[in-house]
């Protein structure tokens, strides 16, 4: 018989979802070792496979930076349960901070618009001038991947990484390797005192 304390300790040992507990227990009988280790298999703690699940639970968080700057967050999992975990908890003040830091435009560069896209590249060509031809492309290649660092969220540097080299689209993947559930930043709102409307 497989009850539902017995299924609720696999979920808190793993971080799988309700119903792989409850089937990878009636799979092994109860047991519940054997019952991680067929989680584990079936590859429930793989960043990569999460990905394409659907995450439309989580949180809508607030930061607040010395009551000038305010960002409002949505980021989702896929459980009220690691939504509730202090680990998410963090992860969601860690990416809002970083928001009031350093101000990202778009959450990823498939959100920003053609036109913005062109103009910059227009800019990059105008000042690779003069340059030989078979260097053009890779230089203006390369300036389009730092603008993409400057203004999209997933592409900045995490202002927390001492080494300047975690982006926050790793933290993310950190995080789902380590809470065993998809995530992701849904929308975000930073606003600034006194700052005009754009």
């Amino acid at each position: 018989m497989i009850t539902a304390e017995l299924v609720r300790n696999l979920r808190e040992k793993t971080g799988a979802g309700m119903m792989e507990c409850k089937k990878a227990l009636e799979e092994t009988g109860g047991d519940m070792d054997k019952a991680v280790d067929t989680l584990r298999r079936k590859g429930i703690a793989t960043a990569q496979k999460k990905a394409a699940r659907t995450a439309s639970q989580g949180l809508v968080a607030s930061y607040i930076h010395m009551d000038k700057i305010g960002v409002l967050i949505e980021v989702n999992c896929e459980t009220d349960f690691v939504a509730r975990t202090e680990d998410f908890r963090d992860l969601v003040k860690d990416i809002a901070m970083h928001i009031a830091a350093a101000s990202p435009a778009y959450l990823q560069r498939e959100e920003i618009p053609q036109d913005v896209v062109d103009r910059e590249m227009d800019i990059y060509r105008t000042q690779v001038q003069g340059k030989p031809e078979h260097v053009i492309e890779k230089i203006i290649q390369g300036k389009l991947e730092k603008f993409y660092e400057e203004i999209c969220l997933l592409d900045q540097i995490f202002v927390k990484d001492p080494e300047g080299k975690k982006k926050i689209k790793d933290l993310i993947t950190e995080k789902v390797a380590k809470v065993g559930e998809n995530i992701l930043v849904r929308r975000f709102t930073r606003f600034q005192l006194g700052e005009t409307a754009k």
